[in-house]
């Protein structure tokens, strides 16, 4: 998933440049996040398998260690595609105790694999309308946001042209070749934004990706290269005003001491992402590894996240940072596909979208 930004009230930056100042900041401070590679042996240690994006602060992990008696190892293991790729091929006997990260594009072929155990981790107000349908109890949700279309107003204005207001715009001559996005089969961003056009469109979903590439859209590798370089607000100043990216991004383009963010998100294209923890099967500790589940669901992490992880958490009534209450703004009506939906044609939709783009 992949939901990672900046905070306001800061000077407007990167994107990726907030990530990597919280990952040094991690780094100063001595925290051991990425341990080492010996695998808990029922003892105190917790092994957590999960992607890269993963980062929480020292002192939260610090509260973890204290209060549960277990010391947290975290195993990077690539992005949310890549992290359920290596879960399914080590099931049964896995490289950690306990799994954060598998996503709801994902989480129906985890889950079909007997990846995680049972747990029946308590979830607080908020958090069961985020669970996978079907589930017995194994996957805990944790997180969520939105992959939406944002644009650069302003440089619409300077073009004197509106910009696009739907997904049927983007396919319009008017904004050939201004949108850049992430590609679905090399980027869980990008998966999550076809999936997006597959809920609304349906069946004719493939017709409007035609219309989109017809009409000079770029596909990149991932959502760094799109935001960083390809779009007009990011680090590389690029040429497409329209991008693939978060609800949450516009945030993050508040200039300092500004009252109005330069990006804007489009809330009726979204797609939302929601982010789950469980035991794996197999955990050499799975007491350890439900109390870090338990401890995701806390009101300290849960309150943590948006600043930490840049999502949003499941949790009733925990408080958000000021700056999204404004600019942060989630959908009230996103697309939808069903888990077993995805789960059954999530192959054969990548290669029909493959085919389109090379085309």
């Amino acid at each position: 998933m992949a939901f990672l930004q900046a905070h306001l009230h800061r000077p407007a930056r990167s994107l990726v440049s907030a990530i990597v100042a919280a990952a040094v900041a991690i780094a100063l401070t001595g925290c051991s996040l990425i341990g080492s590679d010996d695998k808990s042996g029922g003892g105190k240690d917790v092994v957590l398998v999960t992607h890269d994006a993963f980062a929480l602060p020292k002192p939260v992990i610090a509260q973890f260690d204290r209060q549960s008696g277990y010391h947290l190892v975290v195993h990077a293991a690539g992005d949310g595609g890549t992290l359920t790729n290596k879960l399914v091929l080590t099931q049964g006997d896995p490289s950690g105790d306990v799994a954060f990260g598998v996503d709801n594009t994902f989480a129906s072929r985890a889950l079909d694999a007997d990846v995680f155990a049972k747990s029946d981790v308590p979830l607080p107000a908020g958090a069961q309308q985020y669970v996978v349908p079907g589930d017995d109890g194994r996957l805990a949700p944790i997180d969520n946001g939105n992959v939406c279309v944002n644009v650069d107003p302003g440089w619409f204005k300077e073009h004197h042209l509106a910009p696009p207001r739907s997904l049927d715009d983007l396919v319009k001559p008017a904004y050939r070749g201004l949108t850049v996005a992430p590609g679905a089969t090399t980027s869980s961003t990008g998966l999550a934004f076809l999936l997006g056009t597959i809920g609304k469109y349906g069946d004719g979903w493939s017709s409007w990706w035609q219309k989109l590439i017809a009409n000079d859209a770029t596909i990149t590798d991932g959502w760094t290269q799109a935001y960083e370089t390809d779009f007009t607000q990011g680090g590389g100043h690029g040429k497409d005003p329209i991008v693939v990216s978060y609800d949450s991004s516009p945030a993050f383009t508040v200039p300092e001491g500004g009252t109005a963010s330069t990006t804007k998100a489009l809330l009726d294209t979204c797609f939302r992402q929601i982010e789950y923890a469980g035991v794996l099967t197999g955990a050499a500790n799975p007491a350890g590894a439900k109390a870090f589940v338990e401890f995701m669901l806390s009101p300290t992490v849960q309150k943590a996240l948006p600043d930490a992880m840049y999502v949003f958490p499941v949790r009733s009534g925990t408080p958000l940072p000021a700056a999204w209450a404004k600019f942060a703004v989630q959908p009230r009506h996103p697309y939808v596909v069903s888990p077993n939906d995805i789960s059954a044609h999530r192959d054969t939709w990548l290669r029909e979208w493959s085919d389109i783009v090379s085309r």
